[in-house]
């Protein structure tokens, strides 16, 4: 025999949706804190390492780099050229209609204000990774040997398959070397 109110039946009256819904929001907040707990040491192994934090900045004494020629030292396994441009250089860099290149970018944006004699870039070729030659190429810039890519005296892409002028890296003249040592990176 059963008795009545021996056992409880669920109605609206004996279920707490409030306690529910906390419940919920409880489970899933523990599993959001758990999978960013996993998450962490695998994108913590994706940081740079300590060797190459270390060649992360150079410094490079550009005292003895004389007007119209260049320097190329390599920073992070990269090329990079300094080169001490002549007035006609930077003249022939801002006289050119930098809004129809493929890659439009005007001569000012790519020197430091105050020092356009110096201009700094990586000097890998955009299209495939080689590196060009300097004083070569139809615009007295640097051409790519490998496929063809001509840049002007400011290494913007003039002509050839590359899609981008050579990156501009980040540097600063060292304080107190009177515009003598630059840091790049």
């Amino acid at each position: 025999m059963i008795l009545e109110g021996a056992f409880p039946v669920a109605t609206s009256e004996t279920t707490n949706p409030d306690r529910r819904d906390f419940l919920y929001i409880a489970t899933g907040a523990v599993g959001a804190v758990a999978a960013g707990a996993a998450a962490l040491p695998l994108i913590d192994q994706m940081n740079a390492s300590a060797d190459t934090l270390a060649v992360a900045q150079i410094r490079v004494d550009i005292s003895q780099v004389p007007s119209g020629q260049q320097v190329t030292v390599l920073w992070r396994g990269k090329p990079v050229f300094i080169r001490h441009r002549t007035a006609a250089d930077i003249q022939e860099a801002e006289e050119v209609d930098w809004e129809v290149l493929r890659d439009p970018q005007p001569d000012s944006a790519r020197i430091k204000d105050g020092h356009p004699e110096w201009l700094v870039m990586v000097g890998v070729c955009t299209h495939l990774g080689c590196v060009p030659l300097a004083d070569r190429g139809e615009y007295d810039g640097w051409f790519c040997p490998c496929h063809g890519s001509h840049y002007d005296t400011s290494g913007r892409i003039r002509k050839g398959p590359a899609p981008t002028n050579l990156p501009v890296p980040e540097w600063v003249f060292v304080e107190g070397s009177n515009d003598q040592v630059i840091e790049i990176g």
